[in-house]
């Protein structure tokens, strides 16, 4: 199921100087808690540990930017990145990076959230991948290793804070009884 998610929405097609790579990730929440966190691209610092402060300006919709603060301890301060697609329907998120002070050029990322069964309950599963120039003096595997471990940060905090969101709405509903 995986590899079928992964050809149909994360086609990216890296050139010589770039890598790109898939992450994926099942969550044990309900598609809507994990796609009400993703689809927040004017709030990534819900669940994106290395984000300390984001701004936009406008409605959100194709073509926003938002600018992020990132925490210390990573190579950057800040990134500037624009809303490439918002697929309510399909649940697809596409960012690319457009500035900031990172060694990250040409950055551009999809990630997709599709329902799936966990041990018998309503889960996800969550896909995100990229494509991304390879800095000077890096080489493919080490830029990969890079992005892949953000990635696998931000998904793995994404997991516990869904989690926790959806263990709060059952507690909801046993408290209406």
């Amino acid at each position: 199921m995986e590899a079928q998610f992964i050809s149909r929405h994360h086609k990216h097609q890296p050139k010589g100087n770039q890598c790109s790579s898939s992450v994926v990730r099942h969550i044990k929440a309900p598609v809507d808690i994990v796609w009400l966190l993703v689809r927040g691209f004017d709030q990534p610092q819900k669940y994106k540990p290395f984000i300390s402060k984001c701004s936009t300006q406008g409605d959100l919709k194709i073509g926003s930017v938002r600018e992020v603060n990132v925490k210390s301890g990573l190579p950057a301060t800040t990134s500037t990145e624009r809303l490439e697609l918002l697929d309510d329907t399909e649940h697809i998120l596409g960012v690319k990076i457009v500035g900031g002070d990172h060694r990250l050029k040409n950055y551009s990322s999809i990630i997709t959230v599709h329902p799936e069964i966990i041990d018998g309950k309503n889960g996800t599963l969550v896909i995100e991948s990229f494509v991304v120039d390879v800095p000077e003096g890096n080489t493919k595997e080490e830029t990969c290793y890079f992005v892949d471990a953000l990635i696998n940060c931000n998904l793995k905090s994404l997991a516990e804070v869904s989690m926790r969101m959806a263990m709060q709405d059952s507690m909801k509903s046993i408290n209406r009884f």
